[in-house]
Order: structure tokens, then C-alpha cells, then sequence
């Protein structure tokens, strides 16, 4: 069975929204990833949630201001609400899980890949 399962892409006009959404099984570190044609995949954001719940939250510069990164624990989920989109954020975005004690925007951290949803930016 795969462990994180994506949903929430989709096609939208600058300044749009959209919010996607990974279920997993309960990982320590979180992260959303993108990777956008001929380029290299990169971090988009991080959350670390420690023992007793606390979260760290980090963000890449791109995204600062119009990304937020949430989880509800409860059910597992973890959700990128976008805001203000631009034709630049297009890309497939990758939720990431880590359990191995790095939490960082670097692909290497995460051992634990979704299949990826497709986010267009288009006018």
C-alpha cells in the first residue's frame, strides 16, 4: 500500500489558489517538494512536529507569504494551502515523509515519496 497519497492539483489563473492535501502514517517530518520541467526538484516546505506536538515549520523564499503548511493530526493529513499563484509555481509537487532525524528542504532527507500532482498556472 503506498504511504503518502496525494490530491489536489489542478489548473488555475495567476492570483488563484489551490490546496493539496497528503495523507501518510504518521511521520515526525513532513515536506512538500516540486519539480518543474527540465529543472530539478525542489523544497517548497518543511514541517518538523517534535514529541510533545511542537511544529517547525519552514518555508523556501519562492513561497514565503503565500504558502502555508498545516497538518491535522488527527486524521494524518498534511495540506499546502497556495495563495497568490504565479505561472513560476507551476510544477508537479511531491509530498515527502522522513523519519531519519533530518528535516530539511533537500531531497536526500526523505526517504518516502507521494506520486505527485500536477499544478498549472496559466492565464
Amino acid at each position: 500500500a503506498q504511504e503518502l497519497v496525494e490530491s489536489g492539483g489542478g489548473s488555475v489563473q495567476p492570483g488563484g489558489s489551490l490546496r493539496l492535501s497528503c495523507i501518510h502514517t504518521g511521520y515526525p517530518c513532513m515536506g512538500w517538494f516540486r519539480q518543474a520541467p527540465g529543472k530539478r526538484r525542489e523544497g517548497v516546505a518543511t514541517m518538523y512536529t517534535d514529541r510533545i506536538g511542537q511544529e517547525d515549520i519552514r518555508y523556501a523564499d519562492s513561497v514565503k507569504g503565500r504558502f502555508t503548511f498545516s497538518q491535522d493530526k488527527a486524521t494524518n493529513t498534511a495540506y499546502l494551502q497556495m495563495n497568490n499563484l504565479k505561472p513560476e509555481d507551476t510544477a508537479i509537487y511531491y509530498c515527502a515523509a522522513s523519519n531519519n532525524g533530518f528535516c530539511r528542504l533537500r531531497t536526500p532527507d526523505f526517504a518516502h515519496w507521494g506520486q505527485g500532482t500536477q499544478v498549472t498556472v496559466s492565464s
